[in-house]
């Protein structure tokens, strides 16, 4: 810590107590989650969140945690160690196309990368699918003489005359942010650093991304395209970054801010508000973090996240313990090709609107209700039928209960929605039109759940599945019972587990370099050079973020057979700082599994090739503690509430007992049919399920399948 920064927390009074705080913050479409820890207990809850406004809602989300505290928001600011935030504005910026206006330079004849996208249409058969919202205009895409070739021999010198005629036509056009990608840089990026120290001459104010800072891999339209997502979404989320420090700082908070990375590790905004694309999943990839870690903790290492928030679902796969990397993900149209989580996401959240088209099909999303006005039964006004009503209906929720955040609902606003928009375009009955929005939301979630287990080569009945989210449980065993997979775990804390695993979240830097070669070419040296030099650079970024010195390394090469143009990537199993030929052979072999899991053959002998390396530089945190309770007795009687009426896929509607979760202690059982209401999430159990909490305060569902 620098010394003024100690010489500004001195200068703030401290908790009465003596007490300092670690919070996790995560501003989703809905509800901005929090979670403060102060290494004795632990505190959550949850606040409307202000689309457009997310710098408020974390305020608000702050405020909350010091009114609980008995200190007012500057006394408790002050009292705060660290804040890690989970934020949706790149992602949003993405969704909505309103980041800085972006201008490109690139190599002559290569301005037009971006729409040919080397081919790619979403649909193949759709002939009127539209070309995707330009993030810079063609006008706005400007090119330069120079050329470096594919081994970073420079074949025609850089024409900075033309660099500074174009930069200025662009600064004349309004641009805030320029994206630079030439050919080769990733082997050479000389002339890219030139273009970016003439447009710092000519404004230094300029935000400038180098595609050789951003990903410096091979192929020219995935590297152009996440560049392009980085200069668009950076302006923004520095702004944005800026502003909240700045309102945090004059509140009194002295602590430092983090802000979670797609990778599922935490930066500090220094970092972070340079490198937007890094941040595109930052929210859900913290629950992604957390339920990886109580899972294990419960003996769960292959697990399937899925987090049902109130706009979207998203899911992730875990394998081994470790949650699996994405290098192809399509945010908003474009490709960003920079490590980060594979999270699939879809529209199928609880304010999910349902609608009935003019054909007479009934749609349940992507559009949501949000927060404000939010579902019917919130009473804020809205008046189109959502999920959340769905499941009103139906029974799932206790109508004199509140939801999570303190929310009243109303049983008869959420029928007459339904009625109007759904039941009576369809001829159904109000329960039934319910059962019509449920049974869709949960088709397109078990579809995700495919997309992300069986598309990838993995069987899902060889995972458990942990649901968390507001309403996460109340689908997942009917999901679970459709993929064949026996187990569901839910966290106690399922409503708010992105914002627990912000808390949870070590320092993580991911970085990736090409080197194309052919296995049999392979120089170990040079390898383990490039593997050191990437290390090296990583930990240099750790210090920056004033992280602990002892960091764990994970190193990744990505492979192929020769010819084919997608890789594999795969662990290299070292223990130690250079890699041994015993290691590549290790690594080969894996290649041909990890192939054959995939794509269901492997040709061993046949030649192979390395792309790319990949290093991943992880130092721990000493993030919130996990709790660890004895085992009571198996009975839930003390518990039981009372029962009602509630629909279950498996038998229609019927009686099922219902339990106060709060009052649930480990080793407690709950057979199905039952619905056990948790502070913040409710859990269905179907009947033949039951039910049991563990030492983890983890619901461990076992499904007859």
């Amino acid at each position: 810590m620098t010394d003024s920064r100690a010489a500004e927390d001195r200068a703030h009074p401290q908790a009465p107590d003596g007490r300092r705080f670690s919070i996790g913050i995560d501003v989703g479409g809905t509800f901005t989650d929090y979670v403060a820890d102060d290494g004795a207990s632990i505190v959550k809850g949850k606040v409307p969140s202000r689309p457009g406004d997310e710098a408020t809602s974390v305020l608000e989300a702050l405020g909350a945690l010091g009114a609980g505290a008995g200190m007012d928001l500057p006394l408790y600011l002050a009292s705060i160690d660290s804040i890690v935030l989970g934020t949706t504005v790149v992602l949003n910026t993405m969704l909505e196309f309103d980041g800085a206006k972006t201008g490109l330079i690139a190599n002559d004849g290569f301005r037009d990368v971006i729409e040919l996208r080397r081919g790619h249409k979403e649909s193949q058969v759709d002939l009127s699918l539209p070309a995707p919202t330009a993030l810079i205009p063609r006008r706005l895409r400007r090119t330069v003489g120079g050329r470096v070739d594919h081994q970073g021999v420079e074949i025609d010198p850089l024409d900075e005359e033309a660099v500074r005629e174009q930069i200025s036509f662009l600064l004349e056009e309004g641009i805030e942010s320029l994206a630079v990608c030439l050919l080769f840089s990733f082997v050479d990026p000389s002339h890219e650093r030139r273009v970016a120290e003439i447009a710092n001459e000519i404004d230094p104010s300029l935000f400038v991304s180098l595609s050789s800072d951003v990903l410096p891999q091979i192929r020219e339209f995935e590297r152009l395209s996440t560049t392009i997502v980085n200069a668009y979404t950076s302006p923004k989320l520095k702004s944005y970054l800026e502003r909240l420090e700045t309102r945090l700082r004059d509140e009194g908070f002295g602590g430092t801010l983090l802000v979670l990375q797609s990778n599922g590790g935490v930066m500090d905004v220094a970092y972070s508000k340079a490198r937007g694309v890094d941040i595109v999943f930052s929210g859900p990839s913290g629950g992604v973090v957390a339920a990886t870690r109580i899972a294990q903790a419960s003996g769960y290492t292959n697990i399937i996240t899925a987090d049902m928030g109130g706009t979207s679902y998203d899911v992730c796969l875990v394998h081994e313990g470790e949650p699996q990397l994405g290098v192809d993900q399509w945010v908003g149209r474009y490709r960003v090709a920079v490590p980060l989580l594979d999270i699939h996401t879809v529209g199928a959240g609880g304010g999910s609107i349902a609608y009935v088209d003019e054909a007479g099909g009934l749609h349940v999303g992507p559009e949501s209700a949000r927060a404000f006005p939010g579902p019917a039964c919130y009473g804020r006004g809205g008046e189109r039928p959502t999920v959340t009503d769905a499941n009103l209906v139906l029974g799932y929720f206790d109508p004199g209960r509140p939801l999570a955040g303190g929310l009243e609902v109303d049983a008869e606003a959420a029928r007459r929605a339904i009625e109007t928009h759904v039941g009576a375009p369809l001829g159904l009955s109000t329960e039934d039109a319910a059962v019509a929005i449920f049974r869709i939301a949960n088709s397109d979630m078990a579809n995700a759940l495919r997309f992300i287990s069986v598309s990838r080569g993995r069987d899902p009945r060889d995972y458990a599945l942990v649901a968390f989210g507001g309403a996460g449980a109340i689908h997942a065993s009917v999901q679970a019972a459709d993929l064949n997979m026996a187990t569901v775990l839910v966290p106690r804390s399922a409503s708010v587990l992105s914002a627990t695993g912000a808390l949870m979240a070590d320092y993580k830097v991911s970085l990736v370099q090409s080197l194309l070669v052919d296995w049999d070419d392979l120089d170990l040296d040079q390898l383990n050079q490039r593997l050191l030099a990437m290390q090296a650079e990583a930990e240099e970024l750790l210090n920056a973020g004033e992280a602990p010195a002892e960091v764990v390394v994970s190193r990744h090469l990505d492979m192929r057979y020769a010819g084919q143009v997608q890789e594999v990537i795969v662990p290299v199993r070292s223990r130690t700082r250079r890699i041994t030929p015993v290691n590549l052979t290790r690594t080969l072999r894996d290649f041909h599994d990890l192939h054959e899991s995939l794509y269901a053959f492997k040709r061993p002998g046949f030649p192979t090739q390395v792309v790319s390396l990949r290093v991943d530089v992880i130092a721990a945190r000493g993030g919130a503690a996990m709790a660890v309770s004895p085992f009571a007795e198996e009975s839930p009687e003390r518990a039981r509430i009372g029962s009602r009426r509630v629909y279950f896929e498996s038998g229609g509607f019927q009686s099922a007992e219902i339990f106060d979760g709060t009052l649930l202690r480990p080793g407690n059982l709950v057979p199905g049919p039952a619905v056990i209401h948790e502070a913040d999430t409710t859990l269905v159990i179907a009947p033949g399920q039951e039910a049991m909490l563990d030492q983890h305060d983890l619901y461990v569902i076992e499904i007859s399948v």
